[in-house]
């Protein structure tokens, strides 16, 4: 296959000269007509200039692009939505790699919810003797007795079990095994992959009772959700559950069966924390199911006379870890202010005047190393350590998220929870609660990355720590974790046309079982540049750069992190026209592969965690930072670029027919205040929250047909009315709600003075105070690049 090269551009330079943006017929005429040349590569190349094409986004949600390989390997391929590479076309070399300006790097959501999920129970399960890569759809088989690896390319032998199908119950044909059909595919692993049996379920939950946590009401929420939800936590007969509760002093609870009541057990030494009792702390929930919900029932009102100020977290933490270290398990902590007592106790570090600096944002790392040694400790023992941080005050979440980031857990955070002034926080809370007990866990886990030979790992990102160079400890792995690596070439891989990428994640699920889930990517290799940048997938290339940034604002500055993501678009694009430079002189150029490079760039530097100019609390930048560190790629970038539709005009013009439902697909629009009419009606999708913009003169028809009315004065759902666009507009976003696997919460933005701050706020080709608009932007990139 030939691709295009700056040999060719050249000799066809002169047939382009009078239109300088060829249409496809021309650029395939650039590429000397051939018909090897995939369509889709053909338009990735097409020169898009940024200051006069104005209207670059896609009707619809930007797919993945798709690798350019051969039937039989698309259709084996790992899902994009599990596995995505920042390249789908491979450089041969660091040196090729180099002079593109592009990031190499790998994107992952390995445990998320499947639909289907091949299983596979046989007692051999083979792999490559050599780097011990699990085979899969793109090994090569020479013979039916031997199979070259397609990582280290060893020729292994064929097991003799190996040659039984059990699909198709036949003998002979091992390249139609199940686990060369499936790019994912799951092992039941024997005992071979256990250090010790496969522990239970044991979740322990660590609750602040202080006067602030019980002012803001979340105790009630808590219990309620978990009463109602006890039975639909993943588990087997074997599953434990214990409380720990803690102001200043730290309460344990015996629900020995045995016993009629729960039994309260305080210890008021927290320089010196002790487990008073340790064979009734973390009990059989089947056994001891009635006086988990006596507890439950009665222990918001245990409370509800406090006057309690202080919080030893830190004491309550330590509990924790001697409480669940013998067994490992999930320790839920939930947290409403700076923790003032003990081991870990913290000073305030935000100066509020400072919110709005365009200088550089202090504080972004953690004030003391406590939480993270505590972590590295749980981590040893298999514990994983989930934050629920409830708090409208300062609560250095820098130094608090240091217990998840590195024990794999999970970060939550509501900055304005309160029962009576914020009901919709709370009700996010809940709706985020049930999702969290409910969702699917994996127990004393490791997860291990291999590459094709040639390629190497050298970053990764997410929560987690790193045991060995290429080996995750998660202590707990749970499907809405993402994780995201960088990667290098050290060898040419000009010996190979293919790179394969593997991520096998090694857990014990919440049924006791050992399993291994298998995930194998992959690419093409490419010797030419233009290949590399028709292979560009700039989504996750815009996520890897959103990883890279968010670890230089904390180790550098944020000033050094934001000018690397605006050298990230010059470099790249500059290369770009280097290599094309006698297709178009002037003008602001970017292949079709990367047009929207430049407007999620600056997207991303109008986000929480990296704005300048723009009054931002600390936690919540740092929180924002977590997100994006943890997020999967899809969650990632509807955050920094959220959907906009237009509601009031939707038709069925184009739309999907799913379940005998009618599901409009209105086009998406530009994120600009030009878009929006005070005659309409707009939806924004940002992922974790729905924004709907009525417009002061909105068609009265629209609304009385979707029932808006009491929709706006109540903020609830919208009513189930019987008209036709009533039940369009609740499938719409039932459709988008489904896509997900948190809940979204909705705001009107009319009458909601936050809502709407929020939701211009992601209005984000628009100039603001402190931030170029999107075509400011452009003419500064141009600036930069003439430098």
């Amino acid at each position: 296959m030939i691709y295009l090269s700056l040999v060719t551009v050249r000799l066809t330079t002169s047939c382009l000269s009078m239109q300088p943006f060829p249409n496809m017929s021309q650029l395939s005429a650039a590429l000397g007509g051939l018909s090897g040349v995939p369509e889709l590569e053909v338009e990735a190349l097409r020169p898009v200039n940024l200051l006069q094409e104005r209207n670059l986004l896609p009707h619809r949600p930007l797919d993945a692009p798709e690798p350019n390989l051969n039937a039989d390997l698309k259709k084996a391929n790992c899902s994009p939505d599990t596995f995505r590479c920042t390249l789908t076309n491979i450089p041969q070399t660091q040196a090729l790699l180099n002079k593109a300006r592009l990031p190499l790097g790998l994107l992952l959501h390995p445990f998320r919810d499947l639909a289907q999920l091949p299983v596979i129970t046989s007692s051999t399960i083979v792999r490559c003797r050599s780097c011990r890569t699990y085979i899969n759809p793109f090994v090569s088989f020479l013979d039916q007795r031997r199979w070259k690896c397609s990582l280290c390319y060893r020729v292994n032998d064929v097991p003799d079990e190996f040659m039984y199908n059990p699909v198709t119950r036949s003998y002979g044909e091992p390249h139609k095994r199940p686990e060369v059909q499936n790019s994912t595919v799951e092992f039941i692993a024997s005992s071979d992959y256990m250090l010790r049996p496969p522990q239970p379920a044991v979740y322990l939950f660590v609750l602040d009772v202080s006067h602030n946590a019980v002012d803001a009401g979340y105790l009630d929420v808590f219990c309620q959700t978990l009463l109602e939800n006890l039975d639909k936590m993943p588990g087997d007969t074997r599953t434990r559950v214990g409380f720990i509760s803690f102001n200043s002093t730290i309460h344990f609870y015996n629900l020995h069966e045995s016993l009629s009541q729960p039994q309260m057990l305080v210890v008021s030494d927290i320089d010196d924390i002790f487990i008073p009792t340790h064979d009734s702390l973390l009990v059989n929930l089947k056994e001891s199911r009635a006086l988990v919900r006596v507890l439950l029932t009665s222990l918001p009102g245990m409370f509800s006379q406090t006057r309690e100020t202080h919080s030893a977290l830190g004491p309550a933490l330590q509990a924790a870890y001697k409480l669940m270290s013998s067994t490992g398990g999930r320790v839920s902590v939930f947290q409403t202010q700076l923790p003032t007592l003990g081991a870990g106790l913290l000073q305030s570090r935000e100066d509020p005047n400072q919110r709005s600096s365009t200088k550089g944002v202090q504080h972004l790392g953690p004030a003391t190393d406590f939480y993270k040694k505590l972590a590295l400790d749980c981590s040893g023992q298999q514990i994983g350590v989930d934050l629920f941080l409830l708090s409208s005050q300062y609560s250095d979440l820098a130094s608090l998220a240091c217990v998840s980031k590195y024990s794999a857990g999970s970060i939550f955070y509501y900055p304005s929870l309160h029962h009576v002034h914020n009901p919709a926080q709370l009700d996010k809370f809940q709706k985020d609660l049930e999702r969290y007990l409910t969702r699917k866990i994996g127990f004393e886990a490791v997860m291990r990355i291999r590459c094709t030979k040639g390629l190497s790992i050298h970053t990764f990102h997410g929560n987690f720590f790193v045991r060995s160079t290429d080996l995750l400890s998660l202590a707990n792995v749970n499907p809405d974790s993402g994780f995201a690596v960088q990667m290098s070439i050290e060898e040419s891989m000009a010996d190979t046309s293919l790179a394969c990428f593997q991520a096998a994640l090694l857990y014990t699920s919440s049924k006791g079982k050992r399993r291994i889930r298998v995930h194998t990517l992959c690419l093409p290799v490419v010797s030419q540049l233009s290949d590399v940048y028709a292979g560009a997938d700039v989504q996750a290339i815009t996520c890897l750069l959103a990883n890279m940034a968010i670890d230089r604002s904390i180790s550098s500055s944020l000033s050094d992190a934001r000018d690397a993501l605006v050298n990230a678009v010059v470099d790249s694009l500059s290369a770009y026209k280097n290599t094309v430079s006698n297709l178009q002189q002037s003008g602001l150029i970017a292949p079709a592969a990367l047009c929207l490079f430049p407007l999620y760039v600056l997207a991303l530097l109008k986000q929480k965690a990296l704005r300048t100019g723009t009054s931002t609390k600390l936690d919540e930048r740092v929180f924002a930072m977590c997100e994006f560190k943890s997020q999967p790629l899809q969650q990632i970038m509807r955050t920094v670029h959220p959907d906009l539709y237009r509601l009031d005009t939707i038709s069925d013009q184009g739309a999907l027919h799913l379940n005998d439902c009618i599901v409009p697909q209105p086009h998406l629009l530009h994120l600009t205040a030009e878009k929006l009419t005070r005659e309409g009606a707009f939806l924004m999708d940002c992922g974790s929250v729905f924004y709907l913009w009525i417009g002061k003169f909105c068609n009265e028809m629209f609304i009385r047909d979707v029932g808006a009315l009491t929709f706006i004065r109540h903020n609830t759902q919208i009513p189930e009315l019987e008209t036709p666009l009533s039940e369009r507009l609740r499938a719409l976003l039932a459709w988008l709600q489904d896509s997900r696997t948190f809940s979204s919460t909705l705001h009107i933005v009319k009458d909601d003075a936050s809502a709407k701050t929020s939701f211009f706020q992601h209005l984000v080709e628009d100039r603001s105070e402190s931030a170029f608009s999107y075509y400011e932007f452009l003419l500064h990139i141009q600036q930069q690049m003439s430098k």
